[in-house]
C-alpha cells in the first residue's frame, strides 16, 4: 500500500479511483506555474494539493511579498540584451479623441521610419477601451476609428473576452494588414507582439501597477535587436488624463519589476442621499379613509370594473355570498355614477346615500387636489402673424431670422490654442539606476507630420458633421467653418497638420462659439418678440399651466415634522425643498402657508414637465411657489438667498424682470414677488403681506 493512499481520490465503493490526478499525486511531479501571481485562489491551492508536487517553480513578473526568489532579471539586463524598448515616451492630451489622434500620428511616423529597417517591422497601436457600462466602449472606439479617423476596417482587430480577432492572425506576417488592436484588459498578460509600439488608453488609469500591466504590452523589442532608427527603440503612450503624468514617477520607481501586477480591488462607493421610504424613517402619514358597502353580487358589478372611470375600487366576496365594494380615499362623482349603475337596482338608493354621506364626512380631510379640484396659472404668449405662440426660447428662435455668417469665427489665442508639444516624459535605465526626465523637443515625434487626407477641405467637412444643428443649414455652417479654417491657417499661422491633430479641441471651441452666438440671437429674439414695445405679448389661461392631483407624484417628498395646512396636493404630498430640510426655502413656504389671503399653494418643481415656468432669453425660470389666493388671483413667489439676491446678479435680475413683466400682463390677475430673507427690515412674511396689500 502506498504511503499516500489515504490522500488519493476514491470511488463510492471505497476503492482507489484510477485517475490522472491520482497518478500525478503518486509520482509527485515538478510543477511549473507561469503567471504565478494569478494562482492565488483556493481552487489553485486545492489543485496543487491534489497533484502533490515535489516542488513548485513559479514564473512571475511581480512576485508576492516574502516569496522565495531563486533568480530575478533586472530591467538593465533586459535592456542590455536588447529585449525591450526604452525609454518610454508618455504624452497627455486634453480628451480621449486627442489621445487617439495622437496615437495614430505616432504610428504613421513610426511606420515611415520602419521602411528603412532591414527587418520587417509594422508598428501597431494598442488601444484600451472602456468596459460596456462606460462611455467609450470597444464598439464606439472602433466606429470612431472608421468614421472619424478614416481607418480601414480591415486594419483593426478587437481582442476581448467576447471577440478574439487575433486568434487566427499572425501579426508578424508581412501580408497581415492589422495596424490597430482594441482591447479592454484581455492583453495585459500572455500576449506577445513586439510590433506593438504605441499604447493609447481611453480608460482612467491612476495606479502605477495598472500602468505597468498595459505598458508592458508595448515594451518588447522586435527580433530582440536594437533598431537602426532611434525612434523605433522607444515605446510610446498617449493618455487622455493628466493623472497619468502624476503616475510617471511611480512608474519609474517600479520599472525594475517589469511586470504585470494583480489588479487592485475595485473601489465601491456607497450611494449618498438614499432614503428608506417604507421603514423606520418613512414620512408620517395619516391613514387614508376607506369606504365600504355590501351589495348583492351581480355580473354588472364585475363588468363595471373594466370601465376606465372605475379606478381604485376593490370587490371582496363575503361569507354571506354578497360583495363588499371598497374604495380608498375620495369618491369622485363620475366614479360614484359608474358604481351606482352597476349595483342591483333595489340597492342603488342605499348605496348612493352611503356614498354621499362618506364624501361629506371626508371632504374636510381632503386637499383641494384630492377633492378633484384644479387651478390654472396663465402662460406667457406672443402674437406672430395673428396667431398666439408659446413664449419658449425654441419657439421664439424659430420665428427669429438670423444667420451664422453674421458672426464670423475668429478664435483668438484664448479661445483656441495648440500646445505644440504634448507634455512628455522619458523613463530609461542607466547602469543600475532608473531615471526619469522631460522628453526633449528634438527627441519627440514631429507634430507636423504629413498624413494623407489632412486638407482644409476634409477638415471643414469633418467639422461640419461634428457641429450640425437642426436650425442651421449645412451649407451655411460649412461656409462658416471654412472661413474659420482660413483665419487659423492665415492670420493665426497654424499649420494644417496641427489643426488636424487638434481637430477635436477645435470642434469643441467652435461648439462653444456657436453656443455663444446662439445666446446673442436668443436675447435678440427674446427682446423682439416679448419685451420690446412693439412686441405683441400677452398671457393665456386657455393654454396655461394646470395644477391637479398627482402632478408631482414622482418627486421626493418633504419629510419634516411641520405639517402644512394649505398645500394644494395635501400635507403628505409636499415635494421636498431645495437646500436644508428646515432651510430658508422651507421658511418661505411656512410664511406663505400662514397667510389668510392664500387659499392654497404648490411647491413648484424646477424642470418638471408639469411645472410652471417663465421664459428667459436662453432657458426657463421655474419659480419656487405658485399660490391661488382667495380672491382668484395667482400669486407666484421666488425665494432668493442673500448670495443670489443682489442687484449685481444678472441671472436674478433677469428672473425678476420677467416675473414683473408677467404680472403686468396679467392685469391684476397675477402677482409676482422675489422674496429674500430680509428686505428693508421686513422678514419673508412681511414681504409677502406687503405684496398682497399692494
Amino acid at each position: 500500500m502506498t504511503p499516500h493512499a489515504s490522500e488519493l481520490e476514491r470511488l463510492e465503493s471505497g476503492g482507489i479511483k484510477f485517475s490522472f490526478a491520482n497518478l500525478l499525486h503518486l509520482h509527485r511531479p515538478l510543477m511549473i506555474v507561469d503567471e504565478a501571481h494569478n494562482a492565488v485562489t483556493d481552487l489553485s491551492r486545492d489543485m496543487q494539493a491534489r497533484v502533490n508536487p515535489c516542488a513548485i517553480i513559479e514564473f512571475t513578473a511581480t512576485p508576492r511579498f516574502n516569496s522565495n526568489i531563486l533568480h530575478s532579471v533586472t530591467a538593465q539586463e533586459l535592456k542590455d540584451e536588447e529585449m525591450i524598448k526604452l525609454p518610454i515616451v508618455l504624452a497627455e492630451h486634453q480628451d480621449w479623441q486627442g489621445a487617439v489622434n495622437g496615437a495614430i500620428a505616432s504610428r504613421a511616423r513610426l511606420a515611415e521610419a520602419a521602411k528603412d529597417e532591414a527587418d520587417y517591422v509594422r508598428p501597431i497601436v494598442l488601444f484600451q477601451a472602456q468596459p460596456k457600462d462606460q462611455d467609450v466602449t470597444v464598439e464606439k472606439l472602433k466606429r470612431h476609428l472608421i468614421d472619424m479617423e478614416q481607418i480601414p476596417e480591415d486594419r483593426i482587430a478587437v481582442a476581448t473576452g467576447d471577440q478574439r480577432d487575433l486568434d487566427s492572425i499572425d501579426l508578424f506576417d508581412p501580408g497581415c494588414r492589422i495596424e490597430y488592436v482594441i482591447t479592454i484588459e484581455a492583453l495585459k498578460e500572455g500576449w506577445d507582439c513586439s510590433f506593438a509600439y504605441v499604447f493609447c488608453s481611453i480608460s482612467r488609469i491612476k495606479s502605477a501597477t495598472a500602468i505597468e500591466q498595459l505598458l508592458g504590452r508595448v515594451l518588447r523589442m522586435p527580433y530582440a535587436k536594437r533598431r537602426e532608427t532611434p525612434d523605433l527603440n522607444k515605446a510610446y503612450a498617449h493618455i487622455s488624463e493628466p493623472t497619468f503624468s502624476a503616475a510617471a514617477n511611480a512608474l519609474a520607481d517600479r520599472l525594475v519589476h517589469m511586470g504585470f501586477q494583480d489588479e487592485a480591488p475595485e473601489m465601491i462607493e456607497a450611494a449618498q442621499g438614499h432614503f428608506d421610504d417604507t421603514g423606520l424613517f418613512a414620512p408620517s402619514e395619516r391613514p387614508k379613509p376607506t369606504f365600504r358597502y355590501r351589495v348583492t353580487a351581480s355580473p354588472a358589478l364585475y363588468a363595471a370594473m373594466k370601465d376606465p372611470a372605475v379606478q381604485g375600487v376593490a370587490l371582496n366576496e363575503t361569507d354571506e355570498g354578497r360583495i363588499e365594494i371598497v374604495v380608498t380615499g375620495y369618491i369622485a362623482p363620475e366614479l360614484e355614477s359608474a358604481l351606482v349603475a352597476a349595483v342591483p337596482e333595489p340597492e342603488r338608493a342605499g348605496f348612493a346615500d352611503a356614498a354621499q354621506a362618506y364624501r361629506a364626512e371626508l371632504m374636510p380631510l381632503l386637499s383641494p387636489a384630492e377633492q378633484g379640484q384644479s387651478f390654472v396659472a396663465p402662460r406667457l404668449v406672443s402674437e406672430f402673424q395673428g396667431e398666439l405662440v408659446f413664449a419658449e426660447p425654441e419657439t421664439l428662435m424659430e420665428l427669429h431670422r438670423w444667420s451664422l455668417l453674421d458672426h464670423p469665427a475668429r478664435p483668438d489665442e484664448s479661445a483656441f490654442s495648440i500646445r505644440e508639444n504634448a507634455q512628455s516624459f522619458e523613463i530609461d535605465v542607466v547602469g543600475r539606476r532608473v531615471v526619469i526626465g522631460s522628453g526633449r523637443e528634438e527627441k519627440q515625434l514631429a507634430l507636423a507630420i504629413e498624413v494623407e487626407g489632412w486638407t482644409p477641405e476634409n477638415l471643414a467637412i469633418w467639422l461640419e458633421r461634428q457641429l450640425r444643428q437642426p436650425d442651421i443649414h449645412p451649407s451655411e455652417l460649412l461656409r462658416w467653418v471654412r472661413d474659420c479654417i482660413g483665419h487659423l491657417t492665415g492670420p493665426r499661422r497654424i499649420s494644417m497638420a496641427s489643426l488636424m491633430r487638434a481637430k477635436f479641441i477645435l470642434a469643441n471651441a467652435l461648439k462653444t462659439a456657436i453656443a455663444s452666438i446662439r445666446r446673442i440671437e436668443q436675447e435678440r429674439a427674446y427682446q423682439h418678440y416679448l419685451i420690446a414695445p412693439e412686441a405683441k405679448a400677452g398671457i393665456s389661461f386657455e393654454h396655461g399651466f394646470v395644477f391637479e392631483r398627482g402632478m408631482f407624484g414622482d418627486q421626493r417628498r418633504y419629510r419634516g415634522r411641520w405639517r402644512f395646512s394649505k398645500h394644494f396636493l395635501g400635507p403628505d404630498n409636499v415635494p421636498a425643498f431645495d437646500g436644508e430640510e428646515q432651510g430658508e426655502e422651507f421658511q418661505c413656504a411656512q410664511a406663505l402657508d400662514s397667510l389668510p389671503a392664500v387659499n392654497y399653494w404648490v411647491r413648484n418643481i424646477a424642470r418638471h414637465p408639469d411645472a410652471f415656468w417663465l421664459p428667459l432669453a436662453s432657458g426657463k425660470f421655474y419659480p419656487d411657489f405658485v399660490a391661488m389666493l382667495n380672491d382668484g388671483r395667482v400669486f407666484v413667489v421666488e425665494y432668493k438667498g442673500a448670495h443670489l439676491a443682489g442687484d449685481g446678479n444678472d441671472d436674478t435680475n433677469e428672473k425678476r424682470t420677467i416675473g414683473q413683466f408677467w404680472e403686468r400682463l396679467s392685469q391684476s390677475g397675477g402677482l409676482f414677488l422675489m422674496a429674500e430673507k430680509m428686505v428693508d427690515g421686513k422678514d419673508m412674511r412681511a414681504q409677502l403681506l406687503r405684496k398682497l396689500r399692494g
